[in-house]
């Protein structure tokens, strides 16, 4: 008997969504979605920003699916994402506010399965190029923005909130709302530019062309968050530089010897925190976030176990977040501290799963980093750095961009160094006699 042939439709869609070009233009969409997703909101509306999500995920689906034959996938997710996103769908039971939970969860699964999709079908290199493209294009998109406002029109871009300071050399906040948050993508930016440059899949001049533009941009925005990471930053490269020339019977001394220096320059960083703060000029923005830490650590005793429910952005009109004020009296759409938020939001539990998370797609991307010859393993291991720093000032890294690339780094490093994976392969395969 034969075989039931296939509609030819479905042999056309399966090798357009399967094919490497649609999969390297669909996740240069991905990544600017996520992006842009602040000016994609301002320009057509949360409805048009839902509906553009939506659609990725349906076109990222039917790529999946196109492509099912050439994925591994056993072992395919840390189980640490699974139980921190599981426990933030969960929350919708229990939420103070169901119906945003819903829909805050159902936009958290969307960016979930788009991070894990250019996880799966991209290698490192070719994420690290996609990133690359993307964010060249939002810095460029930021300054032609901050001079048409501060130069041309002398005049703020109020939707944007653009501020029009580029005469007066900053601070500017380009298409991403606050000093801080363009801070933050400029230092991924570094990161990725520079991987670019070491692993010269850029032509040289475009790879030092676009570390003059971030540079520049870093230093216009003038964010006390982004200038105390990007230390941080050049420290983890110049620990990570030193770990990848050890040899292999010295590396392991060498990184518990890093670890014990990481833990006393943190003490010593907390004990200095009040000159390091003046230093950087930031008293009055940790004096506005000290005030919404109080009322958040007011609240959540009331559910300090299972939290309030998943928000991701804050619902501004519902309570508990209306109550809450800055030092101006305006009602913050976060917490300014990613792991601050999740306790609010998911409870001690979410949190200690959150830890879990970030901790163990850290230690795993950071063996890679030191163990793999290829330069392109040290770029999820410094990007989480950025992350998970800022992520102590700002609460980016649980949504959109953050999230997104939070997810990728993830996924990766948990498939390139899987126990699951390991188990499978040390087990004795079955005979049938």
């Amino acid at each position: 008997m034969n075989a039931r042939r296939e509609h030819p439709g479905f042999v056309i869609a399966r090798y357009f969504l399967g094919s490497p070009r649609f999969s390297a233009a669909l996740t240069q969409t991905i990544i600017g979605a996520e992006i842009g997703a602040l000016l994609l909101q301002e320009l057509i509306g949360w409805p048009g920003a839902l509906a553009i999500t939506g659609a990725l995920v349906l076109l990222a689906t039917g790529s999946l699916i196109a492509q099912r034959e050439t994925i591994e996938w056993h072992g395919l997710l840390p189980i640490s994402l699974l139980i921190f996103v599981g426990w933030a769908t969960t929350s919708v039971f229990w939420s103070q506010y169901n119906w945003a939970s819903l829909g805050s969860v159902l936009y958290l699964l969307g960016v979930t399965m788009l991070g894990i999709y250019v996880a799966l079908i991209r290698d490192t290199i070719q994420i690290a190029r996609a990133f690359g493209d993307v964010l060249r294009g939002a810095l460029v998109l930021s300054i032609v923005l901050e001079i048409f406002s501060g130069l041309l029109v002398d005049s703020p871009l109020h939707f944007l909130a653009i501020q029009g300071t580029l005469a007066q050399l900053g601070p500017i906040q380009g298409i991403f709302g606050t000093r801080n948050e363009l801070g933050i993508v400029t230092l991924v930016a570094i990161v990725t530019f520079g991987t670019e440059l070491r692993t010269q899949s850029v032509p040289r001049s475009r790879a030092v062309g676009s570390l003059v533009l971030a540079g520049v941009t870093l230093l216009l925005a003038r964010s006390p968050i982004a200038f105390g990471t990007f230390v941080i930053v050049v420290l983890a490269a110049l620990a990570l530089y030193g770990l990848r020339r050890a040899t292999p019977e010295r590396k392991r001394f060498w990184q518990i010897g890093l670890l014990a220096t990481t833990v006393t320059v943190l003490i010593v960083a907390w004990a200095a925190r009040t000159p390091i703060i003046n230093a950087l000029s930031a008293s009055a923005e940790l004096n506005k976030r000290l005030q919404i830490w109080r009322s958040i650590r007011l609240l959540i005793p009331a559910h300090e176990l299972e939290g309030w429910g998943w928000a991701g952005h804050w619902w501004t009109s519902l309570p508990p977040f209306a109550s809450i004020r800055d030092g101006a009296g305006v009602v913050p759409n976060s917490a300014f501290n990613s792991y601050l938020d999740v306790w609010f939001q998911l409870g001690l539990i979410g949190l200690l799963a959150f830890v879990f998370l970030i901790g163990l797609a850290f230690i795993r991307s950071w063996l890679l980093a030191s163990r793999q010859r290829s330069f392109v393993y040290a770029w999820p291991a410094l990007v989480l750095v950025v992350l998970l720093v800022t992520g102590l000032a700002e609460s980016s890294l649980l949504v959109e961009f953050g999230w997104l690339t939070f997810v990728v780094c993830s996924v990766k490093a948990s498939r390139e160094l899987s126990w699951r994976r390991a188990f499978a392969a040390t087990r004795p395969s079955a005979h049938i006699e």
